[in-house]
This record gives C-alpha cells, structure tokens and sequence, in this order.
C-alpha cells in the first residue's frame, strides 16, 4: 500500500479522479484503488472537468475516451488549455488501441494510455510512476518558487541599500554646503519630470528608456558629491567667490568623478546607475555652447543626464536662498533660464522645461525649505 501523502490542498491520501459513463467501470475503479487513493467519480465529461477545477483537485485523472457528449479527447484538450488544471496529469482508458489513437491522447497532453480491459498490476504501476513523477515536479516547482521569491526579496533589501547609500553619500556633501537640504529631492524630481517629457522626443527616447529613468532619478542625487572634496572656506564661503577659489569650486566635477570611481573599484564591479552618477557629477555644469566647465563639452557631446541636470540645477539655485543673493521668483528664475535656451541649455530640453515650468514650481513648493526665521519659502509666488 502506497504512504500517505499531504498534498498542496492539504489532504491526508492521494486522490484519483476516475470519468467514465460506465458505471461498471466506476465501481471496478473504485474497486481497486480505493485502500490507496481516496477517489472522486464522475459520469461524463462536463461533471469531470468541474471536478478537476474544484478546490480540492485530484492529484492525478483517469479518463475514458469513447463517452457522449464530451469525449475523452476534448475533456483532455480542456484541461490542458486552463491554467488551473494543465498540471494534472491525465491517463487515458479506453479499448482504443490504435497507434493514431494513442499518439493523439499523447499530443494532447496525456501521460500515459491503459487499455482495456483493465489490468489491475499495470494500471497501479502507471499511476504510482506518475503520481511520483508528479510530487517530484511539484517539489522542484515550489523550490524554484521559494528561490525565485528569496532572490527578489533580497534583490528588493539590495535596491533599499543602495537608495539609503546614494542619499546618505549625497546628504553628507550637503552637510557641508551652504545650500538647502531639500535641494536633492527638488533637483531629483526635476530631472524625472524633465527625463519622463524628454521620452516622447526622438532624439531621447532610445536612451530615455522607462529603467535609465529610474537610474537617472536614483543617481541625481550625486551631482555634487564633489563638493567634499572642496576646502571649508571655500565650501562654506559666506559670499561670492574670488576667481581663484571658484577656480577650486569648479573641481568638485572632477572630484565627484574621482569618488565615484574609487567607490566602484572598492566594489569591484561596475553598476548602471553609477556610470549615470559620473556623467552627471562630472558634466552638469557643461553649456550647450561650450563654455562650461570642466571639459569645456558643447552640444550633443554633453550626456543627457547631465543637460537634465544642468537646467535643474540651475533652476533650482535661482528660486533658492543663497548667502550672498535672496530667492528669485519662479517667473524671474523662468525668464533667466529662457535667455539661455542654446547657449547655456540643449534647446529641446528648455523647450520641455518651458512646459513643464509649473510641475517644477509645484515640485518646489512641496519640497520648500524653511527660511531662516520665517514660514517654508514659496518659490513660485509672483512678487
């Protein structure tokens, strides 16, 4: 007598599904399978597939094929086109032993065929092999499963990681800044809205693609990384800069580059949303026509990121207190970006700025920043 098993529905014993018209046959069935398996008995074809698609499915089918109404051929053809039911494995019983008939139940899905009359030894061998074969596969599955899920669970805590990282690095530059703290979440929901526009455009949606979206939104947050690097009273200035030490601030590009790198070489390994954070931290202060800094890049041999970034970030500066300067309106920060569509800024993706100037003032808003002494700036307020 074959062990008892538990199987996914719970059930204490095997259970076969028998459908067949004959109920001499059912009886005969029953007969010899039922100290083994606990069985469920059907009459026709119809009344056996809703069977099979119960809650407590049977863990194997045996199925007559000469039956009226529903053949044996289409109940099979059924099963194995629903999800529900196209692992159940199904043998066919039937006095139809024809090598056509046989190879038709096989392409239909069917594991294996039993003639009749029954033989009690082989039609007990036939379901043991299969139901085996089926409890091994089912294993194999719910393993794969487990692994599939642990391996997006932990794919989900490396994900978490890397965010908290890439703000945490972030965070640590603009602890030593003058600027505002909100500054990388504005300039990051900047560039997405930019970057999310700029999808639709021919001359972006191949690089624009939805995941370096993502990796664009996910590394913004470096553009000034750099900026550790950069001698306190420099940094920490409290007014304009001489030409000398903007000279120095300049190179928090290149430091920003730099720290990037050795962070990928302690690594080992090069990451996607890194090689974005370099092109960023390293070009945003390219201009369309040349004259920025600090390869002097122009045009399209500046990185898409990084001209995102230029009109963020200098979008950002304008609306926001500064030591040396108070904020600028939104309109007033709208006029001065407008002036430098194709010489500071690619001018397709001013234009995009242009009609998206309300979603970055709405983002300002929801990411202010307390003014000293006073209620959250309102960058987009007409004074």
């Amino acid at each position: 007598m074959m062990p008892a098993h538990f199987n996914r529905h719970g059930k204490a014993r095997v259970s076969v599904l028998i459908i067949d018209d004959s109920p001499a046959m059912l009886a005969l069935l029953e007969g010899l399978l039922k100290f083994d398996y606990q069985i469920m008995a059907a009459h026709d074809g119809e009344s056996g597939l809703q069977l099979a698609a119960a809650l407590a499915q049977p863990d194997l089918i045996l199925l007559d094929v000469v039956m009226p109404g529903l053949d044996g051929h289409e109940v099979c053809r059924r099963l194995k086109a629903d999800p529900a039911t196209r692992d159940i494995p199904v043998i066919f019983l039937t006095s139809m032993n024809h090598e056509a008939d046989v190879q038709l139940g096989f392409e239909l899905g069917a594991v294996d065929y039993v003639a009749k009359p029954i033989s009690a030894p082989i039609l007990r061998a036939r379901i043991k092999t299969h139901l085996s074969t089926k409890f091994a596969t089912d294993f194999i599955k719910g393993k794969n499963q487990f692994l599939v899920g642990e391996v997006s669970k932990r794919a989900r805590e490396l994900e978490a990681v890397q965010d908290v990282t890439i703000l945490a690095l972030a965070s640590l530059a603009e602890t030593r800044d003058n600027e505002t703290g909100n500054h990388l979440r504005r300039t990051q929901h900047y560039v997405q809205v930019l970057a999310e526009h700029m999808q639709r455009h021919p001359r972006f949606s191949l690089q624009l693609t939805r995941k370096n979206i993502e990796l664009i939104y996910k590394s913004a947050p470096l553009h000034d990384i750099g900026k550790v690097g950069i001698p306190d009273h420099i940094l920490l200035k409290n007014g304009r800069l001489t030409p000398e030490e903007f000279a120095v601030m300049k190179t928090h590009t290149t430091l920003g580059r730099e720290a990037i790198e050795h962070a990928e070489k302690q690594l080992n390994h090069t990451l996607p949303f890194l090689a974005l954070a370099k092109e960023i931290a390293l070009c945003h202060h390219e201009k369309w026509d040349g004259s920025g800094y600090p390869a002097g890049l122009a045009g399209t041999n500046i990185p898409i990121p990084a001209r995102l970034m230029a009109v963020a970030d200098v979008y950002d500066a304008l609306i926001s207190r500064r030591v040396y300067k108070p904020p600028m309106t939104h309109e007033q920060a709208v006029a001065i970006i407008t002036a430098g569509r194709g010489t500071h800024f690619d001018p397709d993706v001013l234009d995009a700025f242009l009609d998206l100037n309300g979603e970055f003032a709405e983002i300002a808003r929801r990411f202010g920043d307390e003014a000293p002494g006073g209620p959250p700036l309102d960058p987009g307020a007409v004074t």
